[in-house]
């Protein structure tokens, strides 16, 4: 199955740390990016694809009124075809209301992803964010009002002034909320952006500080009953986020929108980070990435991320028996260092990395590869 990325390129401030493409938002080019993703979705017709997600990123999603949206999803509908998908709109506190949010459920959305960061108003102000810890809570309360059952939040780490006390603080609120699921991400400095600074460089290599709050926080998210089920994402059963696990499963998916990036037909390709362009062509103009793919290391790199881990025997079929048993020997070197753990069943035998080799864990890909 195949998943559908539209990526709505607008906002109304851009955060200082954040480096994906969007512009400021009006309602004029709202109105013309919709027509140019629908134009790119009844291209799609002729491919006879069937998808079981959808996921609006951004940018600010929720900018786009639910009206809008549903054009959007009448569209999919009518060129893909639709297995019982998994529908997700990531939404910013600041940019949604009650009314907006039924509005999202009537025209299909089952899935909100809430870019919450924190529930501590001064780290809301460190990052830039236009909502405030009060915002954020009633966000995810008007969420499950309107009717979505399946609510993530996200959580930034290493968010200046952070410390192990006030992420428990956040941790321990969102998950009194009615979420089902839990992202988390460290503060990464972005060339170019605002937060580009050595000031800010130093805070977010500070790896000691980092790894204590990844901990911390995967210890907090357990004791809740959210299982760690890839680096970034934690889910109570049954939610883990399906349009994701395309990305980390090497299934292909389709992206739409400025700065979306595409694995499909065998070619990774991207649209141009350029509205305009984007707007003005009949069919968006994607810029090949890579060709030629190697799958095999892509599975070791991306199986990894997941606590389900890499299955050797997946490996052999695209590698062969050798390079499997080279790589399995540096495995249990590192399991020895309590970073991965090899577990063998009658059908299969997988690596997978431990708690604090997530936080390692491209040192550990680039181990494993290197053989």
């Amino acid at each position: 199955m195949t998943g559908i990325y539209i990526h709505v390129p607008f906002c109304l401030r851009k955060c200082p740390y954040c480096d994906f493409y969007s512009v400021l938002f009006t309602e004029e080019l709202m109105q013309k990016y919709t027509d140019a993703v629908c134009r790119n979705i009844l291209a799609l017709k002729p491919k006879a694809i069937e998808a079981d997600s959808v996921y609006f990123g951004g940018g600010t999603p929720s900018l786009l009124p639910p009206e809008q949206a549903e054009k959007i999803l009448e569209c999919i509908a009518s060129s893909v075809k639709l297995a019982d998908p998994e529908i997700t709109m990531e939404a910013n506190p600041s940019s949604i209301s009650l009314e907006k949010l039924r509005g999202y459920r009537r025209a299909g959305v089952n899935r909100l992803s809430l870019g919450v960061q924190s529930l501590i108003d001064d780290e809301l102000k460190a990052l830039g964010r236009l909502h405030d810890a009060y915002q954020a809570r009633e966000a995810a309360i008007a969420a499950h009002r309107a009717g979505f059952e399946n609510i993530s939040c996200d959580i930034m780490l290493g968010v200046p002034g952070q410390t192990e006390e006030t992420l428990d603080i956040t941790a321990e609120r969102i998950t009194a909320l009615p979420v089902k699921h839990i992202s988390a991400y460290m503060l990464k400095i972005e060339e170019g952006t605002p937060f580009d600074t050595a000031q800010m460089g130093a805070l977010a290599d500070d790896d000691e500080r980092m790894c204590a709050l990844y901990l911390r926080l995967c210890e907090t998210l357990a004791k809740k009953g959210f299982e760690h089920y890839e680096i970034s994402n934690f889910a109570l059963p049954g939610a883990r986020s399906r349009h994701n696990l395309k990305y980390w499963r090497l299934m292909p998916y389709i992206g739409i929108g400025p700065g979306a990036h595409s694995d499909f037909e065998g070619k990774r390709t991207a649209c141009r980070r350029e509205l305009s362009e984007f707007l003005e062509s009949k069919v968006q103009k994607n810029v090949l990435i890579e060709e030629n793919i190697d799958r095999a290391e892509e599975l070791v790199m991306l199986s990894l991320r997941l606590s389900d881990g890499l299955s050797l025997g997946e490996l052999e079929k695209l590698r062969g028996r050798e390079p499997v048993r080279r790589l399995k020997n540096r495995a249990v070197q590192l399991e020895a260092q309590k970073l991965v753990s090899i577990e063998k069943t009658a059908e299969d035998e997988k690596i997978k990395l431990t708690e604090r080799g997530f936080l390692v864990s491209n040192a550990v890909i680039v181990y494993l590869l290197d053989c």
